[in-house]
């Protein structure tokens, strides 16, 4: 069994029995305080940070609305799972791989479609298909979007993770060790993934939409439980930096540089393979996910004894978001 997969099972079950303590009736009130998280990968909640929109929409309930860096999806579903955040940007089959875990997270809302990953190597790399990764160095943050990528390419190709090393970094470390040399490949992620490419003209050497999962936005149980309208709300603001994402493009990537420190041709790289159409959970995501959970069972990374459908219909709620979009 994949050491993530017992770690996380270890944790995942303490801090779920942790986050039980929490109100658990809906009273229809907002809480003193919402703690949300803004990730460099996630545009639209740099935008939601930048703009006030949460601040706007709480005012009258004297709200404080509180924000937490996430470094990448491990990060965002740590912080969840520990109760440290209310709301938690990551990717799909991330979100999948930690429900499967005990995750005490709903996905109600679709921040974004991104190709915020593929597989990256140096100019002068003699690596140019994922076959040619037998044997190789490859950087990648376990329990992320990128590393599930890796994965699935493995598995397309006819390989599997005993057949390459995995080096396990953070995302920016996995792009800086690909720079220096010190690995042979990378799975990356934007806009680390954007700048490597600009910057050292690094080659993503396979690329494939399809196993980019989603960008989900999700919400404790307990949190959804105890106040169903806030969660309303947030959405509502999301919305709001969403169309105003659309709306702004220039000034979104401004936005971008001023937050995650990065070049403006970074920023309007990242921005570029980003989708923002379809934030309803609904039957693509259900679809995308069940092709990744699949792989991640074949693979020991999601225990092959649980029933995808059956996480997926406990992960994804749809409700909250149709409440706010569709009325």
């Amino acid at each position: 069994m994949n050491n993530y997969w017992k770690l996380g099972s270890i944790a995942a079950a303490a801090l779920f029995a942790a986050g039980c303590s929490s109100e658990s009736e809906a009273d229809g009130s907002s809480p003193d305080t919402i703690t949300v998280d803004y990730a460099y990968y996630s545009p639209t909640s740099l935008v939601l940070k930048e703009k006030g929109f949460l601040e706007e929409a709480f005012a009258d309930e004297g709200t404080e609305i509180d924000y937490v860096l996430s470094q990448g999806s491990n990060n965002a579903l740590e912080f969840l799972s520990g109760g440290s955040v209310d709301f938690g940007s990551s990717a799909g089959a991330a979100a999948l791989m930690a429900k499967g875990n005990n995750a005490p997270i709903k996905n109600v809302y679709i921040y974004s479609q991104p190709e915020w990953t593929a597989l990256v190597t140096a100019e002068d790399s003699d690596i140019d298909s994922v076959e040619d990764l037998a044997g190789k160095q490859v950087a990648a943050t376990l329990g992320t979007d990128p590393y599930i990528f890796l994965i699935r390419a493995l598995d397309e190709a006819g390989l599997s993770e005993e057949d390459i090393e995995v080096v396990p970094v953070q995302h920016n470390d996995g792009a800086n060790l690909l720079a220096n040399g010190e690995v042979d490949a990378w799975a990356g992620l934007d806009p680390h993934m954007a700048r490597q490419e600009l910057e050292i003209n690094a080659d993503l050497f396979h690329r494939n939409k399809d196993f980019n999962t989603y960008g989900f936005l999700n919400v404790t149980e307990d949190f959804a439980e105890a106040h169903p309208e806030a969660v309303e709300t947030v959405i509502e603001a999301y919305e709001e930096a969403r169309q105003w994402t659309l709306d702004n493009p220039e000034e979104t990537v401004e936005i971008m540089v001023q937050e995650a420190g990065i070049d403006p041709a970074v920023a309007e790289l990242q921005l570029e393979r980003n989708t923002f159409d379809n934030p309803v959970p609904g039957q693509e995501h259900i679809d995308s996910l069940t092709a990744a959970g699949e792989v991640l069972q074949k693979s020991g990374n999601l225990d092959d004894e649980l029933e995808v459908s059956d996480l997926l219909d406990e992960l994804i709620d749809p409700s909250f978001a149709e409440n706010v979009i569709n009325d």
